[in-house]
């Protein structure tokens, strides 16, 4: 999943244990890339500099405040769709500048298609299941209530999506959205999305190293059955017109590409797009050749009719 970076700290290549004390005690390190803020990708893309943002801080019942981010562009021609975006981290890390965030709201705002990116409490102690879910829910729920004021469209042209992570969380509250009888969005985007706790089809191996990530997020064994964690392993019936990009070398492509025959076979509408030569977390680099292609597949999809 994509995580932090660092020149010094890679945070990667640490046991988790020792990652998730790092981060308690020091938060998340700088990013070393220096092109990778607001000002230098607007000068290496000159398309991007009609976009607008204005930071929001979203009530949160009994914790922090949430961050946001709203992104428009008023000089591009409005289709009449908006985006709610929720970036990755493996549920420990990731913040609003990461480029998987911020360049990609910035691409989809200039195409017309204004954007909230949403933050969300990461799991690095005592947080786990479904606190980052709950923040991403109220992140959605504000922006279907004030549709017109931040996007100038109505709640029903609203999509959600998400990569990594936020493909879990965002996928995970479209359940629960269905199943309290709320609205679903009207699309749904997951990009390299994590939606199973192990391999899909398979009893979850302790052994495996991605499992001391899903156990953190899940934070009881208990949770890693249960498909609002893992939306995954649940029902896909009543789920929306969904997007699934996919990468050629990722380790979690068969996550994806499981969620897509579920959702086929619920008779969803479902389009799966692979990604060739791409590896994890390819649009949290702008200058990887892989990058713009997948961006210009989501921004086609939503555009599309449907």
């Amino acid at each position: 999943m994509s995580g932090p970076a660092d020149a010094a700290v890679d945070l990667r290549a640490m046991p988790l244990a020792k990652s998730l004390a790092y981060l308690r005690e020091h938060g998340e390190p700088a990013d070393p890339r220096p092109d990778i803020d607001t000002t230098s990708l607007r000068r290496r893309f000159p398309h991007l500099a009609g976009v607008q943002t204005s930071d929001l801080r979203l009530d949160c019942p009994d914790r922090r405040l949430i961050e946001a981010r709203l992104y428009r562009d008023t000089t591009a021609a409005a289709p009449g769709r908006a985006l709610v975006w929720v970036h990755g981290g493996a549920f420990i890390g990731g913040h609003l500048d990461m480029p998987e965030s911020n360049w990609v709201a910035l691409e989809l705002a200039a195409q017309g298609i204004p954007v909230l990116a949403l933050d969300y409490v990461k799991c690095r102690g005592d947080v786990h299941f479904p606190e980052p879910a709950d923040d991403v829910l109220i992140g959605w729920r504000h922006a279907l209530a004030h549709a017109e004021e931040l996007f100038d469209v109505g709640p029903d042209s609203v999509v959600l999506g998400g990569a990594s992570a936020g493909g879990n969380l965002t996928a995970g509250i479209v359940a629960r959205l269905r199943d309290t009888g709320e609205e679903v969005p009207s699309g749904l985007v997951l990009v390299y999305p994590a939606l199973h706790p192990g391999e899909p089809g398979r009893t979850p191996d302790p052994a495996a190293p991605w499992m001391a990530l899903a156990m953190n997020y899940s934070g009881r064994a208990e949770a890693l059955a249960d498909p609002y964690a893992w939306p995954g392993i649940g029902s896909a019936a009543g789920f929306p017109p969904t997007l699934i990009v996919v990468c050629e070398k990722d380790g979690l492509r068969p996550s994806g590409e499981a969620f897509a025959g579920v959702l086929a076979d619920a008779g969803v509408p479902v389009a799966l797009h692979l990604e060739p030569d791409a590896d994890h977390g390819h649009i949290n680099e702008p200058a990887d050749p892989t990058a713009r292609p997948t961006v210009e597949a989501i921004v086609d999809w939503i555009l599309e009719e449907r």
